[in-house]
């Protein structure tokens, strides 16, 4: 699975701290944070016909990673709201939109690790692209990765940080190994997420996924959870084994940037009928029908 350029992107507009660029010329200091030590938060976020789904969501957590890293004058919503509407607005983006929001601690004095040598303010870049869900719904393989997820003793994951060393390891690994993506296990040795999405399997029209103790709390993960909820379907958030995964009945990811994507095979093993299963398509469904009637309408 390998993502491709999009021509409509070909003369993006870019928001660096409130001012356009063209994508040819957009670019941030070497001093900055981001560059000097992957200093800084991020989050994904979807266009549907004008709403953002899952905005404040969104938001919130940005502001609660920013906060947990000690970042000074955080940015309010109302204020990245306006950012991201105006980037939309000026390329002409109303539909099928994925958007990066990334705000750093700033640009530096001089080259260091230091957080006081942070004197210039935050940065922040609001990077919006034509960009259809990623996955192919046909099915994914995964490949168990050798890099373990941090747990919250050694870095908490629920900063939703720009550093993403373990996840690209992870990456390089399944690309290596033919896979789509790399399942990512916690230090104890059970599922905690892929390098990009969050995992759900399926066993006795049971759905089952871990705890966010060594993966961020997802947005589109906890919309997975309450649709769940909200239909009578069982759910059960635990500690799973590979081995509870191999013998599934069905396996799908999550996440804003493939929404919902089955998952066929895993480690080489087959994956139920090897093909997306009745629970999967049904939850698929209801993430459409909510998507299509929710969401935060921005000026764009």
């Amino acid at each position: 699975m390998l993502q491709t350029f999009d021509n409509r992107n070909k003369d993006l507009q870019i928001n660096i701290n409130g001012k356009l660029f063209h994508r040819d010329v957009a670019g941030i200091s070497p001093f900055d944070s981001v560059v000097q030590g992957g200093d800084g938060v991020w989050e994904g976020l979807r266009l549907y016909n004008g709403r953002i789904f899952k905005l404040e969501e969104h938001l919130n957590r940005l502001r609660h990673s920013a906060q947990a890293m000690a970042f000074e004058n955080i940015p309010s919503n109302e204020e990245l709201t306006s950012e991201i509407s105006k980037t939309l607005q000026a390329n002409n983006m109303n539909d099928g939109v994925h958007i990066r929001l990334t705000l750093t601690r700033g640009k530096k004095i001089t080259s260091g690790m230091d957080p006081r040598l942070n004197q210039n303010g935050n940065t922040l870049i609001v990077l919006a692209e034509f960009k259809s869900p990623v996955y192919d719904t046909s099915g994914l393989s995964l490949a168990t990765s050798s890099i373990r997820r941090f747990t919250p003793d050694t870095l908490d994951p629920k900063i939703h940080s720009c550093n993403l060393i373990q996840s690209i390891m992870a990456k390089i690994e399944a690309n290596a190994s033919g896979a789509d993506d790399a399942l990512m296990l916690d230090s104890h040795g059970f599922i905690a997420e892929t390098n990009a999405t969050h995992l759900f399997f399926v066993k006795d029209e049971v759905v089952f996924t871990s705890r966010a103790i060594a993966c961020p709390e997802g947005v589109t993960r906890q919309v997975v959870i309450d649709l769940c909820k909200q239909n009578n379907i069982e759910l059960r958030v635990k500690d799973c084994s590979q081995a509870e995964l191999y013998r599934a009945d069905e396996c799908f990811c999550t996440g804003t940037m493939g929404e919902l994507a089955c998952v066929t095979k895993v480690d080489g093993r087959i994956i139920g009928s090897g093909s997306m299963g009745p629970m999967t398509s049904r939850l698929t469904d209801l993430f459409k029908s909510l998507v299509a009637e929710c969401g935060t309408l921005v000026n764009c």
